[in-house]
């Protein structure tokens, strides 16, 4: 009996590792993303304690970086919230398919490791062939999470001894982040650049009109503008078909 314990343990502890393993090269492709978070959060005005604390709690790189834009502008905590929710909906497909390749456990262990769910750890551990035990999701998941935990606290030691003019212009990098992002996604697909356009259209015109805040008009403009695409290019698609 003994021996099938130890089995099991070394077993859960070799799938650990390669879990380690498999997530070195994410964990290395986010030390610049988390340095860059941390620079631009210290210069959002966050301390140190909360930059690391946005991490730990979030663990999303897009939406903690929409999270720093739209308190850049003072926008209230609940349009904060409904913003980071759209922007991170996908995971609701995501954990579905890989729901199909998990192994069968305790539902307190899928929902531990669920919360390290990014398109980087869900790319590689829905490529990995076979079943993918409990013992390699914590090992990916927990090298991932260490890495951008620890590059935001770094991040932000290191901007608060930039001079004061070079961290105060870092802000004006976050929205260069943006247009890099989005520029080459604009290249591939043509319904990118329509939806961009549209929901800055939408936005625009709720800030013209005096009564939404910006928070709100960030959150309507984005969701007006998806469905209105979404139902033009459906549309076109019946069409094409008929």
């Amino acid at each position: 009996m003994a021996s099938v314990t130890s089995a099991s343990l070394e077993k859960k502890q070799s799938n650990f590792v390669h879990g380690l393993q498999a997530g070195i090269s994410i964990a290395i492709g986010y030390m610049p993303a988390a340095l860059t978070f941390g620079l631009l959060a210290k210069s959002t005005g966050l301390t140190l304690y909360e930059t690391v604390l946005t991490s730990l709690i979030v663990f999303a790189g897009a939406a903690q970086y929409i999270f720093l834009s739209l308190l850049a502008v003072g926008t209230g905590a609940i349009e904060i919230i409904f913003t980071t929710f759209i922007v991170n909906i996908r995971h609701f497909l995501m954990s579905a398919s890989l729901s199909e390749k998990i192994e069968s456990d305790h539902l307190w262990k899928k929902a531990l490791y669920s919360f390290g769910l990014t398109d980087e750890t869900f790319s590689v551990a829905s490529l990995k062939s076979g079943k993918v035990t409990t013992g390699y999701m914590f090992g990916l998941i927990f090298i991932s999470y260490s890495s951008w935990v620890i590059n935001s606290g770094l991040g932000h030691v290191i901007g608060a001894s930039l001079p004061k003019i070079i961290q105060e212009s870092m802000s004006i990098a976050l929205y260069a982040m943006f247009i890099g992002l989005l520029i080459p996604t604009l290249k591939k697909q043509r319904k990118v650049l329509f939806l961009a356009v549209t929901a800055a259209v939408f936005n625009s015109i709720c800030v013209a009109t005096g009564y939404i805040s910006t928070g709100w008009g960030i959150v309507i403009s984005t969701i007006a503008a998806a469905v209105l695409i979404e139902f033009i290019y459906l549309k076109g698609v019946r069409n094409h078909v008929e």
